[in-house]
């Protein structure tokens, strides 16, 4: 039976068109996937098929067709019309709701549509993930131990029950987006809406979400519509797609013929032919570790007896598991911690910093030349990217030579000129997740470090975007003569993108080599998370 009609929609977000003539239906218990690179409109049609404010269609209707009890407001999927109510015994009767237009039965319709977003975690913090659930559960009717025995069965199906009591701001991202899943089936939707719900993951986390959806989802015939610009995450999850472009549908069709498709336009990135002359060591840290006290594990060694050089105008890769102790040294590399012990030098000019040092002619001294994009990276929302670029950060430059700077250093980080002029007046929610991750960059880069920092720059990126990215890295190492340490779990990145890696494990720097070398040490668990997106 259809559930969902999507009727010749468009938006505009000013003079800006986000959407065009989009046309399509869903049925009770059909898979969607929606495909497309970054800025190509799929979570702004997610959040227009919630009915989250500002994303009403300019032009065109949503009509979602459900079964409702007018005696309580509950909503069911059209099939259970003509049945009893399941809250107060009422007959449910079949209507079509006009989604953006009949205020009537949009609060009730809303309640019942369930969405997963890429990093908003919709959880009460200080609640244990036990709590969170039942939470949920309690707004949908379920009270006492009917409540208890439906919350213990959803946190068994996402493989949670090592963490029941735990706080949720406390856990991983990974286990963050199981919870909210968990949370979303007990409102008993009609629909499931997942936004990239593994964008930010490393592959063996994703396999663990991609699982809970497959049972708690796909294997209930709840309906889902899945955005993903992982073509591997749609040919898995759904039984048919789209492909979404520039606002626009290119293709649909079944998920393995809409992927096939799109993956002939990914070209495999290159590095530059042009030869890169690699100076003399910029950074060099000696026997460096980090070690911190627990309670429960007593001296916890997240970084042990690290020696590295590390070398100017030179991409690194610093490569390991979730844990492997690499965002640690990351953090000792960028001055944003201090070792436990042992010596970190960083060299401005022909000077040596001892960056064990505090105070301006210590690591101050350097920090300035250091620039670090964290994955939970985050711009100013009320601010417009040229603000976000200079004012934002601290840099005061008059008019037209902001706006050239900024401009330059958006083209560096992989935009056309045109795209670049097009985005410094818009607001970062007027991105997508992929444009507003090279903002960041753009926003780290044009402070003039000496060296970037970067922390899974490829967690959100379409393959095509990630091979834009790839390009950036190398165009503005030779332009802006850019030092790079990547911080990644992702090999495959790496082995295009760096010229040498580090191989991290417990703490302790085991090789550093060409990426090549790097790959034949991993262990088959290494393998399994680092190699192979998604």
């Amino acid at each position: 039976m259809m559930l969902l009609e999507v009727k010749n929609v468009s938006k505009k977000f000013g003079d800006k068109v986000v959407l065009k003539n989009i046309s399509f239906t869903l049925n009770e218990g059909e898979t969607l996937g929606i495909l497309g690179k970054s800025g190509a409109g799929k979570s702004v049609l997610l959040h227009m098929l919630r009915g989250m404010d500002g994303y009403e269609p300019t032009e065109g209707q949503i009509i979602y067709h459900v079964s409702y009890c007018e005696n309580c407001g509950y909503v069911d999927v059209p099939s259970k019309a003509g049945t009893p109510c399941k809250k107060c015994g009422s007959e449910l009767k079949k209507i079509e709701v006009d989604f953006w237009n009949d205020k009537k039965y949009t609060y009730a319709l809303k309640r019942k549509i369930a969405i997963m977003l890429q990093r908003t975690f919709a959880l009460y913090g200080e609640k244990t993930v036990l709590e969170n659930i039942l939470e949920a559960l309690h707004q949908t009717g379920y009270e006492g131990k009917e409540a208890v025995e439906l919350a213990l069965k959803l946190i068994k199906m996402v493989k949670l029950e090592h963490r029941i009591t735990h706080i949720a701001r406390d856990l991983s991202g990974g286990e963050k987006q199981r919870v909210v899943l968990a949370r979303q089936i007990a409102k008993e939707p009609v629909i499931f809406l997942a936004d990239e719900p593994t964008g930010t993951l490393d592959p063996q986390t994703a396999k663990l979400v991609h699982s809970a959806l497959k049972e708690l989802v796909i294997k209930n015939k709840i309906s889902l519509i899945l955005t993903s610009h992982w073509p591997e995450v749609i040919a898995e999850l759904t039984e048919k797609a789209i492909w979404l472009d520039k606002g626009e549908i290119v293709m649909e069709g079944t998920s393995e013929e809409v992927v096939n498709k799109f993956m002939e336009t990914v070209k495999e990135f290159k590095k530059p032919e042009t030869e890169v002359e690699i100076k003399e060591d910029i950074i060099r840290l000696e026997n460096v570790s980090k070690h911190y006290c627990s309670v429960e594990r007593g001296i916890i060694k997240a970084v042990d007896g690290v020696s590295l050089n590390i070398r100017e105008m030179e991409i690194f890769g610093l490569v390991g598991t979730s844990g492997a102790g690499k965002t640690t040294l990351a953090k000792i590399i960028a001055a944003v911690l201090p070792p436990s012990k042992g010596k970190y030098w960083f060299r401005v000019g022909d000077e040596w910093v001892d960056m064990t040092k505090p105070g301006p002619m210590g690591r101050g001294r350097a920090k300035r030349y250091i620039g670090i994009l964290f994955q939970e990276y985050a711009l100013y929302p009320h601010r417009t990217i040229l603000q976000n670029l200079t004012e934002a950060i601290g840099l005061e430059l008059p008019d037209e030579f902001a706006r050239m700077k900024a401009i330059h250093t958006l083209v560096s980080v992989g935009f056309s000129e045109e795209e670049a002029e097009e985005i410094l007046d818009k607001y970062p929610h007027e991105l997508s997740v992929g444009e507003r991750h090279r903002c960041a960059l753009a926003q780290v880069l044009i402070k003039e470090p000496r060296v970037v920092i970067l922390d899974e720059p490829t967690g959100t990126m379409d393959p095509i975007t990630r091979n834009i990215v790839a390009e950036s890295i190398h165009k503005s190492r030779i332009e802006l003569e850019q030092t790079y340490v990547i911080v990644s779990h992702d090999m495959d990145f790496v082995l295009n993108v760096c010229d040498r890696a580090g191989l991290m494990r417990n703490g302790k720097l085991i090789k550093v080599g060409k990426p090549e070398e790097i790959v034949s040490l991993l262990t088959e668990e290494e393998k399994q998370e680092m190699l192979g997106q998604k």
